[in-house]
């Protein structure tokens, strides 16, 4: 049980991967949030682990919106008692080619990616610092926080600014004993990937399976999707970690797509 006592909010945790890591985290015996902008969902997921034993609790969370953020985290702690992890996990996707991306489009992204990070970071570091058992802040980062993509331009700018988001976090709360560090996860078939296929398809002018093939997957070594279950085991591994001998960097857990 590698997170016994411990608490974790979790962001964007409804499904997909932030739900798959919230699992894991209750299955090593954290005290789970599933914050999600959608409230029944954070609910559901969080009864679901409690039918198999786990603790965990719902909460309503809007990322981009710094009272939400405020009062979700507040809740957490009246409940749990401290939070000992944050996974900045929310996020979404809009591919369009540079010249046709608008401008509210643009400010969505980031917000939801980057001022989410920052909101939640901002709100959690004050109870790590205060608990004095320091803690774990994991950003949700991709193989696009190293290099670029066609037609995601502020989805690769995001996701290279949680980078740099985290190595301040890191030797800022160093001395508190907080942890920040970034996974940087290949293609994960989730529903925000599934979404792109036909989207990139038709934008590219290709197939979807051509998509997955020579766009998606191209440069993996074997052909294969990252599982929501590499990504989730990595999760862990930060969040469990003990000391600041890991921190401020950044995993791509990819299949071998950008090898460092």
């Amino acid at each position: 049980m590698r997170l016994s006592n411990k608490s974790a909010i979790i962001t964007g945790a409804a499904s997909g991967i932030g739900k798959d890591i919230a699992q894991v985290f209750a299955r090593e015996g954290a005290k789970v949030a599933i914050a999600d902008l959608n409230k029944d969902a954070a609910e559901a997921t969080a009864k679901e682990i409690r039918a198999n034993r786990g603790q965990a609790m719902g909460v309503a969370m809007d990322v981009t919106d710094e009272k939400a953020v405020n009062d979700g985290v507040a809740a957490v702690v009246r409940s749990f008692g401290g939070v000992d992890v944050l996974v900045s996990n929310a996020g979404i996707q809009i591919v369009h080619r540079l010249e046709e991306f608008t401008y509210a489009d643009w400010k969505k992204m980031l917000a939801i990616h980057v001022d989410g990070a920052f909101l939640t970071t901002k709100a959690c570091l004050p109870h790590m610092y205060k608990s004095g058992r320091g803690g774990s802040i994991i950003y949700m980062g991709s193989v696009h926080s190293k290099e670029a993509s066609l037609l995601k331009a502020p989805y690769v700018t995001a996701k290279h600014g949680l980078i740099g988001l985290a190595k301040v976090v890191a030797k800022e709360g160093a001395a508190h004993g907080v942890r920040a560090n970034v996974i940087c996860p290949g293609f994960v078939r989730t529903p925000l990937v599934d979404k792109q296929i036909p989207e990139q398809a038709k934008t590219l002018g290709i197939s979807e399976q051509d998509v997955i093939k020579n766009v998606m997957l191209k440069e993996t070594v074997d052909g294969e999707f990252t599982t929501v279950d590499d990504v989730a085991e990595v999760a862990l591994f930060f969040a469990a970690f003990p000391s600041n001998a890991l921190t401020g960097q950044s995993l791509v857990v990819s299949h071998g797509w950008f090898m460092q």
